[in-house]
């Protein structure tokens, strides 16, 4: 016989296991007794007759069942036998509580309801988390940095930032994470997993938050709005980023090169020139890029995809920040402004581009014949000169070494003439030609003889009246001995 003492309360309980072999142990079971002075209750504790007098009537319940019990089930537990079955799923447990609270999972039994929001638990300790939400409380308090939390569980997992501990790794690629959740949103990388779908759509996602996000799109709803501009987002996140263009702030700075970012991927990305690295390759060319962005940007190459639509005139582009700079033709808008004249431009590479001519500079030349140019495109253009090369054709079989050479010759062909003088009305069909057609009315004529000062309003007359200095005559009769 084995004999436990208990001590936890006032009284001295005694538990007394008769141990047998098998057979007898199925037959007799436990005895236990509470000895309460010169009384004494005793029962008999077979597996049957116990689990069926704590279904119905609990007859043999004793005062002090609740210091006796927990004893009983550890050793029940250890013994392997489950007292209470669940006759929904046949699982067993030690206390009638936890078959209790483990039945209400298949009853959908949640008698607990916030009285804030309706909303019902089936534990009282769930409830009183969640009313948490209502009254703000956050007991838990991280002592290293002072971040309050409304849950242990959150705290424990706050503190695992301080003390860099990732517990939970990834059996695939080995990374760590410092919680359970963590782990198994990032593994739906690897299984490709997307439970969450939109109604609306059909777009699925590996996270829940980032379905919420995409669907403020359906809803319209941007409920972040800059103060500074009023520009509104969907997320925090990115209007946070988008503040930085007001403040100029650029908190990611490379550790190579001192150049800071304003956003993160954008310092990533650019470590990528440092590493040499250029993961992402073109199925089609071999072409790689450090970007993923610019690989898909540069596939549209090859498929002549333009998602890109003008509202105002249809013209498609590959690529959304060519349509915001064209948008500006329609809008009129030339926010790039030189410093020097105030000229203004569209574009801040034509702005650039243009402050070369007050600086002199021509950083690109020919290697045929030495000729600096402005831009790289110029040297391209210049270079078809010794090559012979025309790449552009009519349909009236004619080559030009230029696109827009082609374009404005096209307009004989269509008869096009989209250039119109606001003081005649008289039209043209080359930009040129009408500022040279203006001069008729502003008296202007900025070609001037550095012989004799006549001024013309064409340089193909100056260079024709340079002929009468130099007396040439290059123009010559065909007709001999006629004139």
């Amino acid at each position: 016989m084995a004999s436990v003492k208990l001590e936890d309360c006032s009284q001295t309980l005694e538990l007394n296991v008769n141990i047998k072999d098998e057979e007898e142990e199925e037959k007799i079971g436990k005895s236990v007794y509470h000895d309460k002075g010169d009384h004494v209750e005793t029962f008999s504790t077979s597996r049957e007759q116990q689990q069926e007098g704590h279904r119905a009537k609990r007859s043999h319940h004793l005062p002090h069942c609740e210091e006796i019990f927990p004893i009983l089930s550890k050793l029940k537990m250890q013994r392997g036998e489950n007292l209470y079955s669940c006759t929904g799923c046949e699982k067993s447990f030690t206390t009638s509580r936890a078959l209790t609270v483990h039945q209400k999972e298949h009853t959908g039994g949640k008698s607990y309801s916030c009285t804030d929001c309706g909303k019902c638990f089936n534990r009282s300790s769930k409830l009183t988390i969640h009313q948490r939400v209502h009254t703000g409380e956050k007991p838990y308090s991280c002592s290293d940095c002072g971040s309050s939390f409304s849950q242990y569980g959150h705290l424990k997992s706050h503190q695992r930032i301080h003390t860099g501990e990732k517990p939970y790794f990834c059996a695939d690629c080995g990374n760590s994470f410092t919680t359970s959740r963590a782990l198994t949103i990032h593994q739906r990388v690897h299984t490709g997993e997307k439970p969450y779908f939109c109604s609306d759509c059909g777009k699925s996602f590996s996270r829940l938050d980032t379905l919420k996000n995409h669907q403020l799109i359906h809803q319209g709803q941007k409920p972040y709005s800059c103060s500074d501009c009023g520009k509104c987002f969907i997320k925090s996140a990115k209007l946070t980023i988008h503040q930085r263009v007001h403040t100029g702030e650029k908190p990611y700075t490379c550790s190579d090169c001192g150049e800071s970012f304003s956003r993160l991927d954008a310092l990533k990305s650019h470590q990528l020139i440092h590493k040499g690295q250029k993961p992402y390759v073109c199925s089609d060319c071999g072409k790689s890029f450090s970007q993923l962005g610019n690989l898909k940007t540069h596939q549209r190459i090859h498929s002549g995809e333009k998602p890109f639509s003008c509202s105002d005139c249809g013209k498609g582009f590959s690529v959304s920040g060519n349509l915001k700079t064209h948008q500006r033709i329609h809008k009129g808008e030339k926010p790039f402004s030189c410093s020097d004249c105030g000229k203004s431009f569209s574009m801040s590479g034509n702005l650039k581009t243009h402050l070369r001519i007050h600086k002199g500079e021509k950083p690109y030349s020919c290697s045929d014949c030495g000729k600096g140019f402005k831009t790289s495109a110029e040297v391209n253009v210049h270079w078809r000169t010794h090559t012979g090369e025309k790449p552009y054709h009519c349909d009236c079989g004619k080559s030009f070494s230029r696109l827009n050479t082609l374009k404005t010759h096209q307009r004989i062909h269509t008869g096009e003439k989209p250039f119109s003088c606001s003081v005649c009305g008289k039209s043209f069909s080359v930009s040129c030609n009408l500022k040279t057609h203006q001069r008729t009315h502003t008296g202007e004529k900025p070609f001037s003889c550095s012989d004799c000062g006549k001024s013309f309003s064409i340089s193909g007359n100056l260079k024709t009246h340079h002929c009468i200095h130099k007396g040439e005559k290059p123009y010559s009769c065909t007709a001999r001995g006629k004139c």
